[in-house]
C-alpha cells in the first residue's frame, strides 16, 4: 500500500490534483482558455501522480505535436487532413450548394449552435414596434380592404370585386416593400408581417394575392439587384398596380429543388446587331400570373458564342419578361384547394426579348442563384409566418367565443376538460407564434437575413397553424364542418396545405434545410474545415480542425456538468418565474453541441441523406429558437402577471418537443451514444405541462376583456354584427355579460324559489317572482336570442346548392 501510495503521490495529493484538474477543466470550458492550457492540465496532473518518467516524455512530446502550431500543421494537421479527404468524411459542396449556404446572414442561430449561448445577446435583441404611420395604415386602409371583401363571397365568385382590386392598387398594397421615392409604402418587416396577418384573418385568398408580390418576386430583386433605368421604369408602376407582377421558377422538374430548373434561355444575336435572349419555359404554380404584365423568369442561360464575355453557360439568370411578348401564355389557372387566387401555369415558346430585361442587366447574368437565395433568406421570415399568425389568431378568437356561448349539458362546452385542453393548446400556440413573428422580423428590421432561423419559422408555424386549424375545427364540431358564409374555418382549413407546399415544402425544410443549413452556417468550425478540406488549405484546415477539437473537449465538460446540476448553478438572468428557462437553454445548447457534433463524425459526408438525423436536430434547434422568441416576448412586454401562465405553457411545451426529438435521435444513434443518452430519460429537460396551466389558459381566452382583445391584436374584427365573426363577437358579448344574471337564476333555483329547469326557460317567471328585474329578464332574452342565431349553420335549397357549385369543365393537364 506504501508503494501505491508512493506511486501516486500519496492518497492526498492525488485528490487535491485530482479536484485542481476538474476546477481547471471548468475554466477552461467556461472560458475558453485556449489549447495550451490542456498540455498544462495535463502536466499538473501527471506530475502530481508521480507518473513514471519514460510516460511522460511520449505524454510530452504528443502535447508539443498538438501545441505547437508548425509542428503540429506539418505532421498532425496534414495527416488529419489526408485521412478524411481519403474516407470522404466531409460532403463536397457544390457551386450551388455553395451559394445557398452563404446566402443571408448568421444571427441568434449561432448562439444557440454554439452550445454556450450568451443570454444577454439573446435578450437584447430587437422587439420592435409599429410606427404611428404603420398604425393608422393598418386601421385605415388594412380595415377598408376587408370590409370590401367577404371571404365566402369571393370564394363562389371565384375572385374580387373590382372595387377591391381597384382599391388595392390605389392604396398600393402591392408596393409595400418598394421605396417611397419610387412611390412605394417602403414598410418595416413588421409593418408589412402585421398587414398580410390581418388580411389573412380576413381571407386566405386576399391574404396570399397582397404577400405575394411583395415576396420574392420583381419588386424584391430590383430593389437589391435592378440596375437604375429599371428600377425608375418599374418600381414606380409596380407600386402604383400599373403592372401586376408574377415570378416563375417552379417547374414539373424542379420544384424544392429549384436548382434544377430547366428553362432554357440562348444568347443570340439580331439581325439589328443587338443581342437578345431566346427563351423557352414551362412553369407552374405561379401567384398571380393569369393577370400579370411583368413576368419574373428564372432560367437557365447559355451563350453558345460567348457574347456576354461569362462563359458559354453562366447558369440560373433572372430576367423581367412583359406578359404580352409573343409565345407567352397565361391564358390557363390551377385550382390550389378551391382557393381562388391566380395561380398559374406559364408556358413560354421561342420567346424573345433583348438581354436589357435581365435583372441587373447582361452584368448580372448568371446570377440569379445568388438573388434568389438572399432575397429567400429574408422573405420567408415574413410572409408565410404572418399567414399563419393571422389565421392563428382568428382561430383563437372563435374557438374561445364558440366554447362560450355553445352548451351542452346544460353548461358551456369550455368548461369541459377535454375542450380546455384545446383551448389551452390554441391559446398557447398563438402566444407562441406571435412571439416568433416579432423577434424575427427585429432581426431583418435591423438589417439580418437569418436564412436558418427563416427556414425554422416557415417550417413551424405553417405546422402549428396546421394543428390548430384541425384543433378549431375539432371543437366547432358541425359549426365547423358545414359550409357557408357563417363557417370561417372552411377555407383557412382548405389552405393550409398551400404553406405547407410553398417556399421550399415542409418535409423537405425540416429534414435537409434547418439543420443542413445550420450546421454549416451556424457552426463555428465546420463550413471552414470543409472549405479548407476541400480547397488543400493546410493553414486554415488546422486553425479550424484544432479550434473544433477545442470546441467539443469544453462542450463535452459543460454538458457534464450541465447534466448533473441541470443548469442551476448557471447565473440567473430574468425574473424568477422565467429563469428557469433560461438555464434549461443553455443546458440544451450545450447538450445539441455535443450530438450535432457527433452526427457529424459518425456519418461523415452521408449525414445530409440521414434525414431522419437530422430532421430531429433541427427540431431541437428551432424550438430553443422559438423558446427563446417567447422569454424575449415576455421580457419585452414588462413579464405581466396575466401572460405568465401562456409564457409558462410555450416553455414547457417546447422543452417537451426538445425531449421528444432528443429520445428520437439517441434511438437511433450507435449503442454506445445510445447507452450515454440514459440520462435523458431519468433527468429529461421537457416534460408536458400540467393541466392546472392548461385550465388557466383556457379561461383567460374566454374571458373577454384587455388580454384576450390584446392576444389577439391585429385581427380583423367585423362591425357588421350580420357578418359571421361579428355576431359571434356580438353573441359572445352578450353572453358573458349576463354570467351574473344566470348565476341569480341558478342560484333561485338550489333555493327552490323556482323549478329546476334550463334557465333560459325561466326568465318569466324570475322576473314574475322578483328574482330578475324587468330590464335584466329582457338582456337574458337577448343573450338568448343572440347565442342560438350565432351556432346556427348554413342549408340551401336545391337551387341555391347547385347555383353554389363550380361548373363542370375538362381539366386540361399541363407541365
Amino acid at each position: 500500500m506504501d508503494q501505491l501510495l508512493a506511486l501516486y503521490g500519496g492518497f492526498e495529493g492525488s485528490i487535491i490534483v485530482m479536484w485542481t484538474g476538474i476546477i481547471w477543466c471548468l475554466f477552461i470550458a467556461y472560458r475558453g482558455v485556449p489549447m495550451w492550457t490542456w498540455a498544462l492540465t495535463a502536466m499538473v496532473g501527471m506530475w502530481g501522480y508521480a507518473v513514471p518518467a519514460t510516460i511522460q516524455y511520449w505524454i510530452l512530446a504528443g502535447l508539443v505535436l498538438v501545441t505547437i502550431k508548425p509542428i503540429r500543421q506539418n505532421i498532425l494537421s496534414r495527416v488529419v487532413m489526408a485521412l478524411i479527404i481519403a474516407i470522404k468524411l466531409f460532403p463536397k459542396v457544390s457551386e450551388t450548394e455553395r451559394v445557398a449556404l452563404e446566402a443571408g446572414t448568421v444571427w441568434v442561430d449561432a448562439e444557440l449552435f454554439s452550445g454556450n449561448p450568451n443570454l444577454k445577446t439573446l435578450m437584447s435583441q430587437s422587439y420592435p414596434l409599429l410606427t404611428a404611420e404603420e398604425q393608422s395604415f393598418l386601421d385605415g386602409p388594412v380595415d377598408r380592404l376587408c370590409d370590401m371583401v367577404n371571404d365566402w363571397e369571393v370564394t363562389q365568385k371565384r375572385g374580387f370585386s373590382q372595387e377591391a382590386w381597384a382599391y388595392m392598387k390605389q392604396e398600393r398594397f402591392f408596393g409595400m416593400i418598394i421605396p417611397k421615392k419610387y412611390g412605394g409604402l417602403e414598410m418595416s418587416a413588421l409593418a408589412h408581417s402585421a398587414v398580410i396577418a390581418k388580411l389573412s384573418s380576413r381571407s386566405s385568398a386576399l391574404g396570399i394575392t397582397i404577400m405575394v408580390p411583395n415576396s420574392l418576386g420583381p419588386a424584391e430583386l430590383l430593389n437589391h439587384y435592378g440596375t437604375q433605368d429599371q428600377k425608375t421604369h418599374y418600381l414606380p408602376r409596380l407600386a402604383s398596380g400599373e403592372e401586376i407582377p408574377c415570378f416563375g421558377l417552379t417547374e414539373p422538374k424542379a420544384g424544392s429543388d429549384a436548382g434544377a430548373i430547366q428553362a432554357d434561355g440562348v444568347v443570340i444575336k439580331g439581325d439589328d446587331g443587338e443581342l437578345y435572349l431566346k427563351l423557352n419555359f414551362t412553369k407552374r404554380y405561379i401567384t398571380l400570373a393569369g393577370i400579370s404584365t411583368v413576368i419574373g423568369l428564372a432560367f437557365q442561360l447559355h451563350d453558345p458564342n460567348n457574347l456576354l464575355g461569362k462563359g458559354v453557360a453562366p447558369g440560373i439568370t433572372c430576367a423581367l419578361i412583359p406578359s404580352d411578348t409573343p409565345g407567352v401564355d397565361i391564358s390557363r389557372r390551377h385550382d390550389p384547394m378551391g382557393v381562388p387566387f391566380y395561380n398559374c401555369p406559364v408556358i413560354g415558346i421561342d420567346v424573345v426579348v433583348p438581354v436589357s430585361t435581365i435583372i441587373g442587366g447582361p452584368e448580372k447574368a448568371g446570377e440569379g442563384w445568388k438573388m434568389l437565395m438572399e432575397s429567400l433568406a429574408a422573405g420567408r421570415g415574413i410572409s408565410l409566418p404572418a399567414n399563419c399568425t393571422g389565421g392563428a389568431k382568428m382561430v383563437s378568437r372563435v374557438t374561445s367565443a364558440h366554447s362560450t356561448i355553445r352548451k351542452q349539458f346544460g353548461m358551456s362546452i369550455g368548461k369541459f376538460e377535454g375542450i380546455e385542453e384545446v383551448l389551452a393548446r390554441i391559446g398557447g400556440q398563438t402566444y407562441l407564434l406571435d412571439a416568433a413573428r416579432i423577434y424575427t422580423c427585429g432581426a431583418i428590421d435591423s438589417g439580418a437575413k437569418p436564412s436558418v432561423v427563416t427556414a425554422m419559422v416557415k417550417y413551424h408555424f405553417t405546422e402549428t397553424f396546421r394543428q390548430m386549424i384541425n384543433d378549431g375545427m375539432d371543437v366547432l364540431g358541425g359549426n365547423g364542418i358545414s359550409n357557408g358564409p357563417r363557417n370561417m374555418f372552411a377555407n383557412p382549413y382548405k389552405a393550409v396545405p398551400i404553406g405547407i407546399t410553398v417556399e421550399g415544402a415542409n418535409i423537405l425544410t425540416r429534414t435537409m434545410i434547418i439543420f443542413g443549413q445550420g450546421v454549416l452556417r451556424c457552426h463555428p468550425y465546420a463550413y471552414e474545415e470543409i472549405k479548407a478540406s476541400n480547397n488543400g488549405d493546410l493553414k486554415a484546415f488546422d486553425r479550424a480542425f484544432f479550434g473544433h477539437v477545442h470546441h467539443v473537449l469544453t462542450n463535452i465538460v459543460r454538458a457534464k456538468v450541465l447534466t448533473l446540476t441541470q443548469g442551476l448553478h448557471i447565473p440567473l438572468i430574468g425574473k424568477r418565474e422565467s429563469k428557469r428557462y433560461f438555464q434549461k437553454l443553455v443546458w440544451v445548447s450545450a447538450v445539441f453541441s455535443i450530438y450535432s457534433d457527433l452526427a457529424m463524425v459518425i456519418f461523415g459526408g452521408a449525414l445530409k441523406r440521414k434525414e431522419r438525423i437530422t430532421g430531429r436536430l433541427g427540431d431541437v434547434l428551432s424550438w430553443m429558437y422559438l423558446i427563446t422568441s417567447v422569454l424575449r416576448r415576455y421580457e419585452a412586454e414588462g413579464q405581466r402577471p396575466e401572460d405568465r401562465p401562456f409564457m409558462h405553457w410555450a416553455c414547457q411545451y417546447g422543452f417537451y418537443q426538445i425531449q421528444l426529438a432528443l429520445e428520437g435521435l439517441l434511438r437511433n444513434m450507435p449503442l454506445p451514444i445510445r447507452l450515454s443518452g440514459i440520462w435523458l430519460r431519468l433527468i429529461p429537460v421537457g416534460r408536458l405541462s400540467s393541466d392546472k396551466l392548461g385550465s388557466k389558459i383556457s379561461n383567460a381566452i374566454q374571458n373577454p376583456g384587455e388580454q384576450r382583445d390584446r392576444f389577439t391584436e391585429g385581427l380583423y374584427i367585423p362591425r357588421d354584427p350580420s357578418e359571421a365573426l361579428g355576431e359571434l363577437e356580438d353573441a359572445f358579448d352578450a353572453v358573458t355579460a349576463t354570467v351574473p344574471l344566470v348565476k341569480k337564476v341558478q342560484s333561485a333555483i338550489r333555493a327552490k324559489t323556482l323549478p329546476k329547469k334550463p334557465v333560459e326557460l325561466l326568465v318569466d317567471e324570475a322576473v314574475s317572482k322578483g328574482v330578475l328585474t324587468s330590464e335584466e329578464g329582457n338582456k337574458l332574452r337577448d343573450a338568448e336570442a343572440k347565442r342560438l342565431d350565432a351556432i346556427q349553420v348554413d342549408s340551401f335549397d336545391a337551387t341555391e346548392y347547385r347555383a353554389y357549385g363550380f361548373p363542370e369543365t375538362k381539366a386540361t393537364v399541363t407541365g
